[in-house]
């Protein structure tokens, strides 16, 4: 809206050519996002303690957690729209990858909603059915994926598949693009919401993410970083930087309140909008690989709860992990929450580098 509005006083006053670079504008919406976050915070941790919608919590978890019972919860909310105003202000909505990225956001978080919904205000232990979650997940991710491939089949979106360190073997998926793309997306939004157990610790992990992404997204979308790094250049690409900006940013404000001890949770749509975003951002810059360095703790997370359940099931009863997800592992040995908290941001940092750096290895 503002970028409409102000690019154009440039052919008067010079200054505001400044509005067309896509650095400036990821400053303006990180920074937007940030004040939004934290100016409607205290507001909406009132509403939600207004509306009783406090977190439950689950006897067979980790006890230490009892205390956090009622806690103000569904703050993805607050994500959510500190990351899309922002976007509106600052981006270029003819852009479509844009509007691909916040569409999914949003409808990743009505799913996220619903299921928060049934868990604290309608007293359903286990909130909306895993298996019609699934569905919805599916269903979603499906609809994002057939209008990808439909950019493809018109030349807006390449259907060739980016295989790190393999430079010379890009295989075109075509329709076969479309599976890939749901596999990606429920994977990466359910791997956000089993990383969201302890106070800081998924929006800490999502603010790295984002951050890291908003760098590839600019470096995918120069025609000259991206020659010189040998990596698919995607036109439309750069101007995600401002919408992952924006993100971050949100994210940082929302940490502020989320940091331990807890004021506000995300809940499911937290969770579920930022792990399906960071997805089809991973799609759309062609990094889809790159994904599972990137955010590599959330991989790790979900392993642990697949490994754990296997096991389970396979021996009848014994366990791999005391706990899973793993943060609960460590939990239960006896380390603190910020401590565990601050060591996976630090895994959660290395692993961000490195993708980073496989970039110019590769």
């Amino acid at each position: 809206m503002l970028y409409w509005l102000l690019l154009p006083l440039k052919e008067q006053i010079s200054f505001f050519n400044v509005f067309g670079y896509i650095t400036v504008r990821t400053a303006l919406a990180g920074i937007s996002a940030l004040l939004i976050s934290l100016l409607l915070g205290p507001f909406m941790i009132r509403i939600l303690k207004k509306y009783q919608i406090g977190e439950e919590i689950r006897s067979f978890g980790p006890k230490s957690h009892l205390n956090k019972k009622g806690t103000p919860s569904m703050g993805g909310i607050l994500i959510i729209g500190s990351t899309i105003l922002p976007t509106v202000l600052w981006g270029n909505l003819n852009n479509t990858y844009v509007l691909i990225a916040m569409g999914t956001m949003l409808s990743f978080g009505v799913v996220g909603f619903w299921d928060d919904f049934l868990k604290i205000k309608m007293k359903k232990s286990s909130g909306l059915i895993m298996r019609y979650k699934l569905i919805l997940q599916v269903i979603l991710s499906a609809a994002v994926g057939l209008g990808l491939v439909y950019l493809g089949l018109k030349g807006q979106f390449d259907l060739h598949l980016s295989v790190p360190f393999i430079k010379e073997w890009t295989p075109f998926l075509g329709w076969f693009y479309l599976p890939w793309i749901i596999f990606i997306l429920i994977g990466s939004s359910n791997s956000v919401n089993l990383a969201d157990g302890l106070d800081g610790l998924a929006i800490g992990l999502t603010l790295i993410s984002a951050t890291a992404f908003a760098a590839l997204a600019y470096f995918i979308g120069r025609v000259d970083v991206a020659e010189y790094l040998d990596i698919f250049y995607v036109p439309q690409a750069a101007e995600l930087t401002v919408f992952m900006g924006a993100m971050a940013g949100a994210c940082l404000g929302f940490l502020w309140y989320n940091t331990h001890p807890a004021q506000i949770f995300m809940g499911d749509v937290g969770a579920l909008s930022l792990g399906g975003t960071i997805g089809v951002i991973a799609i759309m810059i062609k990094q889809e690989f790159l994904l599972f360095m990137v955010a590599g703790v959330f991989i790790i997370e979900a392993l642990s709860v697949m490994l754990q359940v296997s096991y389970f099931k396979f021996t009848g009863g014994k366990r791999i992990f005391k706990m899973a997800p793993l943060h609960h592992h460590f939990e239960l040995m006896g380390l603190s929450e910020q401590k565990i908290v601050v060591r996976f941001w630090i895994a959660g940092i290395i692993f961000a580098l490195f993708s980073l750096t496989t970039l110019k290895i590769r």
